[in-house]
């Protein structure tokens, strides 16, 4: 195993065990469980964690003096408990015994958790500790430890506790602690077998039944022990405890095989059966990782990406697929699941679904569209409750909310607590609208890539109409202008909820939000033409349109207003009116000014006094659509964005950007690729390292960045590497630094396998063989070829510009 595949964590630090937890999380798509050690139970270091996909209660609390109520991701029982005690010594516990050595290493291939530990206790005795830890990929409501004692210079009786917890809460995120209730109830405990107990409960509000039975053997020297068990049950725990006898040299072994299911399953029974019946039957942990490493070989055939320039790059990214993947797998497919801010990993966001698959999904698709599929249907599913939340707002079509959950209602918080100063202030991030924007972005770019016509025909033109059509009704025709104007919404920088002593939230033409809708009349009207007669008829007749309704997508498509400022869109109507902030000093005073908006509250002052962002806003034009798109979209508004334009309105917002979200590295690398490549290959590093360097105080303990992890991914792929599906072909544009190397890379598009070498000299496209009989169009700058199985182009680059298009067939 080469040292690119594996992420090694030495020593204990002791204040910065959170963040390990969080990068060293398993999981295969279903469910995840953090990297805490066995023997840690919740404290002021550690915070065992697992998490089923989609798993959400909802409770209430009183905070400030109102009633508000949170759905969270629930923190289900703890299935890892494993200590240990020699004789009538303490149980295990690093902070009491002297620690000789002690490494976790996360093995990148094969999604597999090791520890090593050497120790002493209070009578000088030496033991090493060895564990092995899966959450198995192709069983998915498998997982498995395998825990080895050897005392080195002492003979002693090793008293073990194995079992399952469900003393657990959801105090995984500090600022949450007022407002989180305990979420689950009506525990049961019981002994299965003289090695498996079982433990279920149920989630208060939400009424999910979780059933979670764990089986332990024992070996000595590779012989299996039956030793004496003594159950301990109590309400919300159960565990066995068992003595064996063991010389120095002895290898002690306990290997713990747990299966976990929910009454959220498909093809299951009840919970509690099916987990005692496959906890039964399951193999040894041997067989098990056998299995489970066949799995992941398929999962990085599919994920296969070589970056040949650096070891570390390579490294890193191998790191953020792993987790790309252990939060979104095959396994997700049919859980109808979206993609959490925070992956499976914590409870930040309270595993809420944001706008996240606006940068995940373009690395999906192209490589597993069955996933992708999965997660747009996630949304359609929900379409129902978005049109319940247009007709309470007094519109039509569909509003969907800026934070989702089990059913897709809104869950942004109402309040939000400042760290800083304690304070709950009202949050209005719910205004963000253009995540309705968002999902009909993600749905149109997927059928570019897929061609999945029937997604398109019987959901995914559901999807973009019913958005458009709520969308389109924000705007207000404004007769001074001669121009539609939007009011009243938040735009993604997320600082300016409000213009400065205003009585009402929300501000006006969001330059982002405006262009984008755009874009979307124009993409809808595309769409409907794209449909069958009588299926155009249909959905006229579902959604209740009408022809008046596609003339003024038209319209809005010609005369929406956008703002501008010394020729560059203005962030927002009134943003180049606000104060200027003086960085330098707010830099001085502070350091660290990434959560600038919570600085300022804690001095009194409102982030929404000043030109300052938090990301990428208008900015993010730049990272959704391609020069020439956002050119087409802008000219058939009425505004000229000659060329020189790009990099002036990326300098003046790159100088008024604080970066509080770890997106914003993303965006401004990507927008800045072509312009400066120093400037995008820091904050390409930034974001490689946003949660691998995570600094003490950050929030990756509370679970990793997966949109920023991901971003990294199609930085390489769509930004540097230029591959682009769009305009029923596949682009290449490639800006490679040569720092980087060679890429190597495998795509799916339309069907066809791809295999694809980018240099900085030269672009190949490989297409293998298929049951797809389809030519299609690959471009690179001018040049452009006819490709079908078998097939290959090379593009010969001359200053990152195609001078040649050389095609072969193999026959």
């Amino acid at each position: 195993m080469t040292g690119e595949h594996l992420w090694r964590f030495s020593g204990l630090d002791l204040d910065d065990e959170g963040r390990r937890e969080a990068l060293c999380t398993l999981g295969n798509g279903y469910f995840a469980t953090r990297g805490a050690a066995p023997e840690a139970v919740r404290d002021d270091v550690h915070y065992p964690g697992t998490y089923v996909a989609g798993c959400y209660d909802r409770r209430t609390a009183e905070v400030a003096g109102q009633e508000v109520t949170n759905e969270s991701m629930v923190n289900l029982p703890n299935w890892l408990p494993l200590t240990f005690r020699f004789d009538d010594g303490a149980w295990f516990d690093l902070r009491r015994f002297s620690l000789v050595e002690h490494e976790v290493e996360l093995d990148l291939e094969h999604a597999l958790l090791r520890r090593r530990c050497r120790f002493r206790d209070d009578d000088g005795r030496t033991t090493t500790l060895l564990q092995r830890r899966i959450v198995h990929m192709g069983l998915p409501h498998l997982a498995a430890l395998e825990t080895t004692l050897i005392p080195e210079d002492h003979a002693s009786t090793i008293t073990f506790r194995s079992g399952l917890d469900g003393r657990v809460r959801n105090s995984g995120v500090a600022r949450y602690e007022e407002v989180e209730r305990p979420h689950l109830t009506d525990f049961g405990t019981r002994e299965l077998s003289p090695e498996t107990v079982l433990l279920s409960a149920r989630t208060a509000q939400s009424r999910i039944s979780v059933a979670e039975a764990a089986r332990a053997r024992v070996r000595l020297d590779g012989h299996e022990l039956s030793p004496l068990r003594t159950v301990i049950a109590e309400e919300d725990l159960i565990a066995h405890e068992f003595a064996v006898a063991a010389g120095p040299g002895q290898h002690v072994q306990v290997e713990k095989v747990v299966a976990l299911h929910t009454s959220r399953d498909t093809a299951i029974s009840e919970p509690a059966a099916e987990s005692a019946e496959l906890c039964a039957e399951a193999a040894d942990f041997d067989a098990l990782l056998r299995s489970h490493q066949a799995a992941w070989a398929r999962s990085w055939r599919t994920f296969h990406f070589d970056v040949r320039g650096s070891a570390e790059i390579r490294r890193k990214v191998r790191l953020h697929v792993l987790h790309l993947i252990q939060t979104i797998s095959p396994n997700t497919a049919d859980l109808d699941v979206g993609v959490p801010a925070r992956g499976l990993h914590g409870e930040a966001y309270r595993g809420h679904v944001f706008w996240d698959e606006l940068f995940v999904l373009p690395v999906l698709t192209l490589r597993a569209p069955d996933e992708s599929r999965a997660l747009l249907m996630y949304r359609y599913r929900r379409l129902p409750q978005a049109r319940r939340a247009a007709r309470l707002a007094g519109s039509t079509g569909a509003m969907f909310p800026w934070q989702s959950g089990s059913n897709g209602r809104e869950e942004s918080q109402a309040l939000h607590l400042n760290p800083r100063s304690r304070h709950w202030s009202p949050d209005h991030t719910r205004l963000q609208r253009h995540l309705g924007i968002a999902i009909a972005h993600n749905t149109w770019r997927y059928y570019q890539s897929t061609a999945d016509e029937a997604f398109l025909n019987d959901f995914g033109a559901e999807l973009i109409l019913d958005t458009t059509r709520f969308l389109a009704r924000l705007a207000r025709y404004d007769p001074a202008r001669g121009r539609y104007v939007v009011e009243g919404v938040v735009g993604p920088d997320e600082y300016h909820t409000a213009y400065p002593g205003a009585a009402a939230p929300g501000i006006n033409n969001n330059a982002y939000t405006n262009v984008m809708l755009a874009w979307l009349c124009r993409t809808a009207s595309t769409v409907l033409d794209m449909l069958s007669a009588h299926r155009r008829r249909e959905l006229a007749t579902e959604l209740g349109l009408h022809s008046t309704d596609i003339d003024h997508w038209d319209r809005l498509s010609r005369k929406l207003f956008v703002p501008f400022h010394i020729g560059i869109p203005d962030q927002f109507e009134g943003y180049s009116e606000l104060a200027e902030l003086d960085w330098r000093a707010y830099h001085d005073r502070y350091g660290d000014i990434r959560r600038l908006d919570r600085i300022l509250e804690a001095e009194g002052d409102d982030p929404n006094r000043y030109q300052a962002s938090k990301q990428a806003d208008v900015l993010m034009l730049f990272y959704l659509l391609s020069a020439e798109e956002l050119r087409d979209v802008l000219d058939r508004l009425g505004y000229p964005f000659p060329p020189h334009r790009i990099p002036e309105t990326i300098e003046h917002y790159l100088r008024r950007t604080s970066h509080g979200s770890t997106l914003s590295a993303v965006v401004h690398a990507w927008v800045l690729a072509r312009a400066n490549r120093h400037q995008a290959w820091e904050h390409f590093h930034r974001a490689l390292d946003s949660d691998v360097h995570g600094t003490r105080g950050g929030s990756t303990s509370e679970g990793i960045h997966l949109a920023a992890m991901t971003g990294t991914i199609d930085l390489l792929q769509r930004c540097f590497a230029g591959i682009d599906a769009r305009d029923g072909a596949l682009h290449l544009n490639p800006c490679w630094p040569q720092e980087l190397g060679e890429l190597k890379l495998e795509l799916l598009y339309r069907g066809h396998p791809l295999s694809i070498t980018i240099t900085g000299r030269t672009a190949v496209v490989r297409v293998g063989l298929s049951s797809v009989r389809t030519a299609f169009s690959c471009a690179c700058g001018g040049r452009e070829a006819l490709l079908r199985g078998g097939s290959a182009v090379r593009f010969s680059l001359e200053h990152g510009v195609p001078a040649r298009a050389d095609v072969s067939h193999t026959p």
